[in-house]
């Protein structure tokens, strides 16, 4: 089974997202790829804008939206989430950041820790220093994946990774496809399992 998670540090949805993907694979014993893209290469293929910019002056909907943003934390134990004082972000050194460690040991701990930093300890993780000092904190290579994430190939692969996903129908993050099914947002999290099992079958 093919499962991928398409994200971007820059965006809360994700890492609501990322936070209740551990308990969907142990239920289903399936593991998700993660998938870098970069949000706003996204956005400006298919003309899309942010819920931020998209619903601003809509009467009811930001109050709505906090509503079922609560469900979801309560339900998926959420506790450190804090929105950061510097949105919106450019993630672009993180996410190529992404794209160098893939393959590496310690992969997961990047995710891990830059999710925290960008939705856990508010910092300005648009900031290289910023980025450096994180790295350095977590324990990560920090030198490495700043120099890595220079890299030519690793820029060009972020760019294919975010074109590729636009031609399969993304427009926006969280996306997710069981093999070629797509998914959008985090509170399809429920129909992405139930056609996790389906697929099982």
């Amino acid at each position: 089974m093919k499962l991928e998670y398409h994200f971007d540090f820059a965006s809360p949805n994700c890492y609501y997202s990322h936070k209740a993907i551990p308990e969907i694979e142990r239920r289903t014993g399936e593991t998700f790829n993660y998938v870098p893209i970069l949000l706003g290469g996204v956005f400006k293929s298919t003309n899309n804008r942010s819920p931020m910019e998209q619903f601003a002056g809509v009467r009811n909907k930001p109050e709505y939206n906090a509503i079922e943003t609560e469900r979801f934390v309560r339900k998926h134990g959420i506790a450190d989430f804090h929105m950061n004082p510097h949105f919106p972000v450019n993630t672009l050194h993180l996410m190529r950041g992404v794209v160098f460690a893939k393959g590496r040991d310690y992969f997961e701990s990047y995710v891990d820790a830059m999710f925290s930093c960008m939705w856990e300890q508010g910092l300005n993780m648009a900031d290289p220093a910023v980025i450096a000092k994180a790295l350095e904190d977590a324990g990560l290579p920090a030198q490495d994946i700043i120099t890595g994430s220079q890299n030519p190939e690793v820029k060009l692969a972020l760019i294919e990774n975010s074109n590729t996903s636009v031609e399969r129908g993304s427009f926006g993050a969280p996306t997710f496809f069981v093999n070629d099914e797509m998914f959008f947002g985090k509170d399809r999290l429920r129909e992405v399992e139930e056609e996790i099992l389906s697929a099982k079958k």
